[in-house]
């Protein structure tokens, strides 16, 4: 009952095949693989029910065979499925994979016919008939045709993402097209099947098949496109029946164009010849025999014979359908106004026939049309867009190959209007202009004439450096090669920021080149990077050129251009130009003026700023540029040479004496002899470059040599020059500047400051300096600083007199006031040293002053103090000031706290400028009493005010000098207040700090730390003895 009941449930191996054979369709297939199985198929049909199936039906060893028959038959069933339920296009791009399994499955089912021939017993006839199925499955040998080979091999290149060309392209749908049994030319079947491949791809996952079915996509959307016909039509209206349609054979099958060199095939078809030769080429890198497109026959020769009949015919129709269009193009160029639309049609009318008929440019010249082309540019610039002027240069371009047409441009003045598209408003503009410059510029005659239109070389410089856009600024950069090979653009291209060709030339061309090289640097107008880069490269050669009589003149000339940059001093030093040029100015006996001039002009350059030509040797004796020697010889020099000269010279020893090292020696110079005499007359010189420089060489000297300088001014009366100079508006901001300066450095006696200076003078300086501008730190003028710095120095003069009236005009203009402002907001450091110290020596007369009047201060005495006792309390005193211990009135009296100048004395102290530290510290320093009386008051005035604090921090701060030395003179007598003192006893950093000062200071430092240490009782730490009480006040 149990094997009944499974026989039920499962069919037998027997009713398993015959079910598969009856599920496949025997009728006629399409592909041949299928058809080749299914006449296997049916043989086995035929001999399994009319032969087997009484012998085997009952044999149970048999039943491997069968069901081994039945499973591959199985697989080939379902193998047969796809090429009845897919697409076409499926169908050939699994071809061979699917032929390959119906083998396979085919050879297998011989096999297990064979096991079965062997295990029945059966007639002979019959053994006979399965005998030979069984031999014919296994060697059956399925191939896909020759066709679908192609195919297949086309769309599996596809999968792998090449790109293709259109004529490879219309040949493959050609080839697909015989595969599907259609003809290329039904547009809709083909989308049909196309469609049909990607419902069947729709869930596929496979990268090649998604590629082909794109490439399919867009290959048969390319092909469904109709070609054409009207190739030369500016698709606007043109006089009926103008155009002559081609006939179709003019047409390339694989480009649909209008063939321009037709060759015919061993097929006899006709093909373009490029076109076909893509496809051959295709051909090949697929691995197989090229084949004609049309007729998918194979070739045995990829020969390609001209087509000269229909080439002519075409010819034919090409110069027909020109003419006619060159006619529609004059005409709606010679139109009136012509309209913006069909003009940019017209540009690209004429562009096309230029490059795709070369031969028929005559024709597009001949008839007018560049000549329009360009008045219209020229006449209605302005009302033009950006895109016609663009058309129209790409049409020019193209129309530029033609020699007689370029002339025609170049009269017509193509240059200018391509320059001026040189700032169109589009690259693409751009582009086109600067290839059409280029196109011109392989011509002498016409590179000549691009240079000389105006901003040319400045816009090509421009575009070449804008490396943003690449494009321009490589063909920007050809174009200037071009005309950097032309003599005379040398200037016009140096002019630009162009310097190669110039220095190429200065550096490698002959002796005469490189003179005239020379003169043309000599003459231009540079920035400051031009001087440095040109520098760089031909100081040595310029250099040279100085020993040469016939290029020394042009060599000096470029030289003092390079000079004027502060930066190639040391450059042109390096390259040995100061023995060739003092040679010049020195040593040469009949040295022509002109060179003397200029030469002069160059070392005045070079020693403007302190640098390397400090050290340099000048001449074969190994005289240095600060030596004695040379100072002298330039002092003598001046009653030698021309005035231009002169001013140089002077230049030059403002220069020296500038240098540090040196300023000494040239003071030393001048003094000796008339040096003085002859400076103080330059003074007074007509030419303002002389009194520039005389009154900044004597400010030099003032500083050295001040008290031997006054002396020849008294001689010679001219210290109210001086003053005059300083109020004269008329004079240079230089000179007023420096005569200010020099005025302050003299060591007046104050019957001068009274008579050559006097109130009215005192009133207009503090007048002068409250006017002079107030500017944030770091932007103030070298003249200005001068200025500012002379004004105060000027004030000085009266502030550390002690004469009575003269103390008497200082208290009448506030000058405590002035100075204190002056802290507030001068930047420069030689400024707030001068108002600092300014300040110090009115506390000082202050404090002179209330030292002289102190007598004046008694308690009350007589008849009024014994009104004391009786009343019980004294007459009040008057307000005393805690530092003077007498009435100070502010701005009356000289008082540094009743004037609130302590506090930005105290700021001060942490200033970046030592000097202007040392000086807040001596002017601090004036608030100290000379005197025990009103001692402890003053200190906790000073300390309450912060001034302890400020001046011990920056005794622990400061190094040892000059300024911890009058630093810690401040902190001794600090200490000396009890409550100062116990404050600071503790102070660990200052104990170090003075314990510093103890062991490596002068002898009066170490005397002060020592007694500031005694007065913090600290000395036993310090030195190992017993600490005794605080330094009482002697």
């Amino acid at each position: 009952m149990t094997m009944t009941a499974k026989s039920n449930l499962s069919p037998s191996p027997t009713e398993t095949i015959n079910l598969l054979l009856s599920d496949l369709n025997l009728t006629s297939q399409t592909y041949d693989a299928p058809r080749r199985f299914l006449s296997y198929a049916r043989r086995l049909h035929l001999l399994i029910n009319n032969h087997l199936l009484g012998e085997i039906s009952s044999m149970a060893p048999i039943a491997t065979a069968l069901t081994g028959i039945s499973v591959d038959l199985a697989k080939a069933v379902e193998t047969m499925s796809f090429y009845r339920e897919k697409s076409k296009i499926y169908v050939l791009i699994n071809c061979r994979t699917m032929c390959t399994a119906l083998q396979d499955r085919t050879a297998s089912i011989g096999g297990w016919l064979a096991l079965l021939e062997t295990g029945v017993c059966m007639s002979s006839e019959l053994r006979k008939k399965v005998s030979d199925l069984s031999r014919d499955m296994k060697l059956a040998q399925f191939n896909v045709t020759e066709n679908e080979e192609r195919v297949y091999c086309t769309l599996q290149r596809e999968g792998q993402g090449r790109p293709t060309t259109k004529p490879v392209q219309s040949a493959m749908i050609m080839d697909l097209a015989r595969g599907l049994g259609i003809e290329p030319s039904n547009h809709t079947e083909l989308s049909e099947h196309v469609k049909l491949l990607k419902k069947d791809l729709a869930r596929s996952t496979s990268v090649s098949e998604r590629r082909i079915l794109m490439s399919l996509e867009r290959i048969v959307n390319n092909w469904s496109i109709q070609p054409n016909f009207s190739a030369l039509s500016l698709d606007f209206d043109v006089e009926d029946d103008s155009q002559i349609l081609p006939f179709k054979n003019f047409l390339c099958p694989l480009t649909k164009d209008v063939m321009k060199d037709p060759v015919v095939l061993d097929s006899g078809q006709t093909y373009e010849r490029t076109a076909i030769d893509y496809w051959f080429q295709r051909c090949l890198e697929d691995g197989r025999d090229p084949t004609c497109p049309v007729t998918g026959q194979v070739l045995d020769s990829l020969e390609q014979k001209p087509n000269i009949g229909l080439a002519g015919a075409i010819e034919e129709w090409v110069n027909r359908n020109v003419e006619i269009q060159i006619k529609s193009n004059l005409k709606f160029l010679s139109e009136d106004p012509p309209s913006a639309e069909c003009v940019e049609r017209v540009m690209d009318s004429v562009y096309k026939i230029s490059e795709e008929h070369p031969a028929s440019r005559y024709k597009i010249r001949n008839a007018g049309i560049v000549v329009l082309i360009i008045k219209l540019i020229k006449n209605r610039s302005k009302s033009l867009s950006s895109n016609f002027k663009t058309k129209a240069l790409m049409a020019l371009l193209s129309m530029a190959k033609d020699e007689d047409s370029k002339t025609a441009m170049i009269e017509e003045g193509i240059t200018k209007l391509a320059v001026h598209s040189l700032v169109g408003s589009t690259e693409k503009e751009k582009e086109n202009a600067l290839k059409l410059l280029i196109e011109f510029s392989s011509n002498k005659d016409y590179c000549a004439k691009i240079a000389s239109e105006k901003g040319a070389f400045l816009l090509l410089s421009s575009l070449a450096e804008n490396f943003e856009q690449p494009t321009l600024s490589n063909l920007a950069e050809d174009l200037l090669r071009c005309l950097e090979m032309m003599d005379e653009n040398v200037e016009h291209l140096a002019a630009a920021g162009r310097f190669e060709p110039l220095l190429s030339r200065l550096c490698e061309g002959s002796e005469k080149v490189q003179k005239e090289m020379a003169l043309l640097l000599g003459k231009m107008t540079l920035t400051n990077c031009s001087r440095e880069q040109i520098a760089r490269r031909s100081a040595k050669v310029l250099v040279e050129m100085l020993h040469k009589p016939e290029g020394r003149c042009a060599s000096l000339q470029a030289l003092r251009n390079l000079s004027c940059l502060d930066d190639n001093a040391t450059i042109l030093v390096e390259s040995s130009i100061l023995p060739a040029v003092i040679d010049i100015v020195l040593q040469s006996p009949h040295t022509d003026p002109e060179q003397q001039e200029l030469a002069a002009a160059i070392i005045a350059n070079i020693v403007s700023n302190p640098g390397h030509w400090e050290l340099a040797e000048v001449d074969k004796q190994g005289n240095a540029m600060l030596s004695a020697y040379i100072i002298s010889n330039f002092v003598n020099l001046l009653s030698q040479v021309t005035p231009q000269c002169q001013a140089s010279v002077l230049q030059i020893l403002c220069g020296i004496a500038s240098s540090p090292k040196v300023s000494e020696q040239v003071a030393t110079q001048i003094k000796s002899g008339d040096g003085i005499k002859t400076m103080i007359k330059y003074l007074e010189h007509p030419e303002t470059q002389h009194r520039i420089f005389t009154f900044k060489l004597m400010r030099i000297i003032s500083e050295r040599s001040g008290e031997d300088l006054l002396l020849e001014l008294r001689r010679l009366s001219k210290l109210s020059l001086l003053r005059d100079k300083l109020q004269d508006n008329q004079s240079t901001n230089s000179e007023r500047s420096e005569a200010s300066c020099m005025l302050s450095n003299l060591p007046l006696s104050e019957e001068e400051v009274k008579t050559i200076l006097g109130v009215a003078f005192l009133k207009w300086t503090v007048t002068t300096l409250q006017e002079q501008p107030r500017v944030p730190s770091g932007r103030v003028s070298r003249s200005m600083a001068s200025m500012s710095e002379g004004l105060l120095g000027l004030l000085l003069h009266f502030a550390r007199s002690t004469d009575t009236q003269i103390l008497g005009w200082v208290k009448e203009h506030h000058l405590m006031t002035i100075f204190r402002e002056q802290l507030s907001y001068v930047s420069q450091p030689r400024c707030k040293q001068q108002a600092t110290l300014g300040l110090r020596y009115l506390s000082e007369s202050g404090r002179a002053l209330v030292a002289e009047g102190e007598s004046d201060i008694l308690p009350p005495q007589g008849f009024c103090s014994s009104m004391v006792f009786m009343c019980g309390r004294a007459v009040p005193e008057p307000s005393t000031c805690p530092i003077h211990n007498a009435p100070c009135e502010r701005d009356i009296q000289l008082c540094l706290l009743k004037s609130n100048c302590i506090k930005p004395l105290v700021d001060l102290l942490v200033d970046e400028n030592t000097d202007v530290q040392i000086a807040a510290v001596e002017a601090l320093s004036s608030l100290i009493p000379e005197t025990f009386q009103n001692y402890r008051r003053s200190l906790d005035e000073l300390d309450h005010l912060g001034v302890a604090e400020a001046v011990i921090n920056l005794f622990i701060d400061v190094r040892p000098g000059e300024l911890q030395e009058k630093a810690i003179w401040m902190v001794e007598r600090l200490l000396r207040g009890e409550s100062t003192s116990q404050r600071f006893a503790l102070n660990q950093s200052l104990v170090r700090a003075l314990v510093e000062a103890l062991k490596h200071g002068n002898a009066d430092t170490r005397k002060l730390a020592q007694d500031a240490l005694t007065n913090l009782k600290q000395l036993s730490g310090a030195s190992g003895k017993n600490s005794g009480p605080i330094r009482p006040w002697r």
